[in-house]
């Protein structure tokens, strides 16, 4: 039997130009002529055959979560990288006093290891069928520098993203929570593309008062979305409120990507306060912890879509029946993915990397399938941490 060894966590930072965060400090918005720096960690699993899991942060990546992750390496030195069950229980025991998001950073790299340890990919250890998965372009929030700054510069962008491919379009529309510009955006999407492409509108719990939620839903109702998300600044938690929402207007609502792990969905879903449930690798204990919730949708037949991207997202899309769209985030006019250009094997989640057929590929390699571009991380870092038995 094989045991964990070694487990290094490596923070690394880059600049991503035309690129700051807006007044409030906590989204990031497209702004011409500046850079914005950020950092990301990546995270290696090593076991006593030399077999090595790893994986780099996404969105989930948060300061918070990476405390998480510091806390919880030192438990895995000693234990068999395969039991990756009884690591997610006692995780979950061990952090029940937090909102456990740390849990899934280490739980990806383990099915990395996996992977790599029987030569197969993680979709194919789910089972998965999929070689590619259909996606919608998620825009980055709007902003008052010129790119996403009006309703019609976010038609001019679906309009961009249309020709590339994307067969959806989803807003993250602005920080001020306006309810009538939220209302308009809405409105002129729906007479352009109305039957073109899916629709779909993330708040991000922007707006301020249920009223701003209910008058944003129903210009929803009239541009005949997909879907409305965390619409307003119950910040997407309250399950009456959310039901009380779902009462006045008939666009589907798409929560609990604010709620971790299976317990929370499952009474949302159950209280009736949710139509589509959100799931992350990341943010939601991990592979094992996200295909519980897909697997937990299932059951009462709700579609799970699953937040953000990355080859987490992807392996764990091709092996969910029950799913539409990959989210390809944080995207906007005339600007790269915000996160890490790391890997050295052609993986991408830039707006330009979709096919023509809207959809990206899953990759096929063993563990996720990605290499990533070691002398850049560690030529960048900021942090090291290095866990082992000695």
């Amino acid at each position: 039997m094989s045991v964990i060894e070694r487990v290094e966590v490596t923070g690394f930072e880059y600049v991503v130009d035309d690129l700051s965060v807006d007044e409030g400090g906590f989204n990031i918005v497209c702004a011409p002529g500046k850079s914005h720096r950020m950092v990301r960690h990546a995270i290696t699993i090593r076991d006593s055959d030399g077999v090595e899991g790893a994986y780099v942060t996404g969105w989930g990546g948060t300061p918070a979560a990476i405390s998480q992750v510091l806390q919880l390496a030192p438990q895995l030195i000693g234990r068999d990288p395969l039991h990756r069950e009884a690591i997610y229980a006692h995780f979950r025991y061990g952090l029940r006093q937090t909102d456990m998001m740390g849990i899934g950073l280490l739980d990806i790299p383990l099915w990395d290891l996996a992977g790599k340890r029987f030569g197969a990919s993680i979709a194919t250890l789910l089972g998965g069928h999929k070689d590619r998965v259909p996606a919608y372009a998620s825009t980055i929030h709007g902003d008052r520098n010129g790119r996403l700054s009006s309703p019609e510069a976010y038609v001019a962008f679906a309009e961009e993203c249309r020709a590339l491919g994307y067969t959806a379009f989803k807003v993250h529309g602005f920080s001020e929570g306006d309810p009538n510009e939220e209302s308009e955006t809405v409105r002129l999407l729906g007479r352009r593309f109305g039957g073109e492409m899916k629709l779909m509108l993330d708040p991000s719990c922007d707006l301020r008062t249920f009223s701003d939620a209910l008058q944003v839903g129903r210009a929803c109702d009239e541009a005949n979305f997909m879907w409305i998300e965390d619409p307003y600044r119950d910040n997407g938690v309250s399950m009456h409120g959310a039901k009380r929402l779902k009462s006045f207007i008939k666009t589907p609502l798409l929560m609990t990507e604010h709620v971790r792990g299976l317990e929370q969905k499952a009474d949302f879903i159950v209280s009736g306060a949710t139509d589509y449930v959100r799931a992350d690798p990341e943010f939601d204990l991990g592979i094992t912890g996200t295909m519980r919730i897909a697997h937990l949708a299932e059951s009462f037949g709700l579609d799970c879509e699953l937040h953000s991207c990355g080859p987490a997202q992807r392996h764990c899309m091709a092996a969910i029946r029950n799913t539409n769209f990959y989210e390809s985030t944080l995207v906007g006019p005339g600007m790269k993915n915000a996160l890490p250009p790391i890997y050295t094997c052609g993986y991408s989640d830039d707006l330009d990397a979709i096919g023509a057929d809207g959809t990206f590929p899953v990759p096929a390699g063993p563990g996720l399938g990605v290499t990533y571009d070691w002398d850049r991380i560690n030529g960048n870092t900021v942090s090291q941490h290095v866990f082992t038995g000695d």
